[in-house]
């Protein structure tokens, strides 16, 4: 049963991670090199693109921390592991939250102006929180191994 639900939390944690990695490394880079100066149809693509998957995501995150506990309970000889882990998804999670509540709607109705500045930050926030979830998943292979 352990293994289960092992392979289901770092299942979904790598659809996270990974979903992550391709949006900043392979999607984002490749819209701004086939709208080149083109602001506006590469917001109009990029918000198609996300149309739709934040509730998506607060279900994966909900999944992993539910696996999470339930691994937790199941074996808790090294708890410290997963509760940095915990913290470093629980910032990720926020980060997610102010991208979906506060940083997407700004950038919906942000002039052509306030663009490039937007899309800059969303690089940051998203390559925060690729490395704070990529870092829980390590910590996660690395607890298997103690």
């Amino acid at each position: 049963m352990t293994a289960l639900v092992a392979i289901i939390h770092a299942g979904l944690a790598a659809a996270w991670v990974g979903g992550m990695a391709y949006s900043l490394f392979v999607v984002q880079p490749k819209l701004k090199r086939y709208f080149g100066p083109d602001q506006e149809g590469r917001e109009t693509l990029t918000a198609v693109i996300a149309s739709g998957n934040r509730w998506k995501v607060v279900g994966l995150i909900a999944a992993i921390t539910l696996s999470g506990l339930v691994l937790l309970l199941m074996h808790s000889e090294h708890w410290w592991i997963h509760a940095v882990k915990g913290l470093l998804l629980l910032c990720a999670t926020g980060i997610f939250w102010y991208v979906s509540w506060r940083h997407w709607p700004r950038r919906v109705f942000a002039t052509a102006a306030e663009v490039p500045a937007l899309q800059r930050r969303l690089i940051v926030l998203a390559t925060t929180m690729l490395a704070l979830t990529g870092l829980a998943f390590a910590l996660g292979v690395v607890a298997v191994h103690l």
